[in-house]
Order: C-alpha cells, then sequence, then structure tokens
C-alpha cells in the first residue's frame, strides 16, 4: 500500500476503495502548504534599494493616461 500512496503523492492523482462496487474511500494527496511572504522574499529583506518613490508614476505614463483619456 505504501507504494501505492507515493504513486498517488508524486502524481497527484486520488484513489477511489470501493466495496463491493459502492465507493467508501477517497485517497488523495494533502495539497502541499503555500510558502510564506517571509520564506518567499525573507531573502531580500534589507538588500533592496529604493533610488526614489517608486510609487511616483513615471512621466510617460501619465502622457499615456491622458491621451487615453482623450
Amino acid at each position: 500500500m505504501l507504494g501505492i500512496f507515493r504513486d498517488l503523492e508524486k502524481s497527484g492523482g486520488e484513489l477511489i476503495v470501493t466495496d463491493h462496487g459502492r465507493p467508501v474511500l477517497k485517497i488523495s494527496p494533502i495539497e502541499a502548504r503555500k510558502p510564506t511572504i517571509d520564506e518567499l522574499f525573507g531573502p531580500f529583506r534589507g538588500k533592496v534599494v529604493y533610488h526614489e518613490d517608486i510609487m511616483k508614476p513615471l512621466t510617460e505614463e501619465w502622457e499615456a493616461l491622458r491621451d487615453d483619456l482623450s
């Protein structure tokens, strides 16, 4: 059974167990835990340097928006 479980874990598939043709159990892998923001970006904390306001739109963005509204 452990071999079947390992195969299901790798493939992401599921196994339906029946009793005389009647489904009684569904065996499927548990979804992997999604990493947290700290796990994803933690190594970069304190290493990013901002040279100006990153929220300030660029002149080209303002001009494009103005042209779209015209």
